[in-house]
């Protein structure tokens, strides 16, 4: 079955799950504001347990240069994607929360659930490369233009529970150090809760909005044709004229990780750094809401164009 989709039915399973989170909120068993303690479950506990468990393979010199692939094509997209953004923000005056929904994906929360579902567990590492990837350049740049040019406070971005879980893995598969099993087991059981709870804790957050102020504002429409449409785009130019898939044999997979990373939503930690840092964290907040659930759509579309392409 090709991945796209593949890709397109597990997406329907997310949106099913967004839509149960939906429900709930408006038969008034809870409201919008519990979404937020579920968020900081998924933070501080899930993802952490994912990430360290992602790790938690055989030391292989195939996985290492897996790895060296994946950061390799992290950072060259990360800093030509910026370099774009920078430039579409000149052209269509972004002001800084658009230009921060553009550029960054809501990695963090998606790509463990739709690579573990697409491609299978064995995978999700190297998503977990892009993800660290992003949280050097979300709380360096990404901070630096929500907050007016802030100084970057490096403790965030060392001290960050994604960043510190990722470190831990890291640590674990170069020194080829196996978690006994029953940690090993607690941690796949707990981490594998990570779709369902992130896509509930999104349908939550949708329902506590006005969707009428949503779907009426013209220039959210443009912002996420750009996030999920050109962005994406471009990501596939930038992988196929490098030449980075003939680095490794399953350089192909390896690559549609990164790309599906990055061809996900606006990131939710934009309106969490505009709630912090004074931004317009309602446009945020609607421009996450119109990304997410557009992306149903053009996500596996943007994959059918990668295996065409690439």
């Amino acid at each position: 079955m090709q991945i796209s989709v593949l890709l397109a039915e597990q997406i329907a399973e997310l949106f099913l799950m967004i839509l149960m989170g939906y429900v709930i909120v408006k038969l008034g068993l809870v409201t919008d504001d519990d979404s937020k303690i579920l968020s900081k479950i998924v933070l501080y506990i899930v993802i952490p347990c994912v990430m360290i468990n992602a790790f938690q393979i055989d030391y292989t010199p195939d996985k290492v240069q897996g790895m060296f692939l994946a950061l390799v094509a992290s950072v060259v997209l990360q800093v030509l994607l910026l370099i774009a953004v920078w430039i579409m923000g000149k052209i269509f005056h972004l002001d800084e929360v658009e230009v921060a929904s553009i550029y960054y994906s809501n990695s963090g929360n998606l790509i463990v659930p739709i690579v573990t579902y697409v491609l299978g567990d064995e995978w999700v590492v190297y998503g977990c490369v892009f993800m660290a990837v992003q949280l050097i350049f979300m709380w360096t740049h990404g901070k630096y233009i929500i907050s007016s040019g802030d100084r970057i406070d490096w403790r965030k971005i060392v001290l960050n529970i994604n960043m510190i879980a990722i470190f831990i893995g890291a640590v674990l598969f170069l020194l080829k150090i196996h978690l006994p099993v029953i940690v090993d087991d607690t941690l796949r059981a707990v981490g594998s809760t990570i779709g369902p709870v992130s896509m509930i804790v999104t349908g939550m957050v949708i329902a506590g909005m006005n969707l009428r102020d949503i779907f009426t504002n013209r220039r959210v429409y443009a912002v996420t044709f750009l996030r999920l449409l050109l962005v994406p785009v471009l990501a596939l130019i930038i992988l196929k004229i490098s030449g980075l898939v003939t680095w490794h044999p399953q350089g192909e997979k390896i690559l549609l990780v990164i790309f599906l990373a990055v061809i996900t939503p606006s990131a939710s930690t934009i309106t969490q750094m505009c709630q912090v840092y004074g931004g317009n964290s309602k446009y945020s907040s609607a421009i996450n809401v119109m990304t997410t659930l557009l992306a149903i759509v053009t996500m596996p579309i943007m994959v059918l164009l990668y295996e065409k392409i690439i």
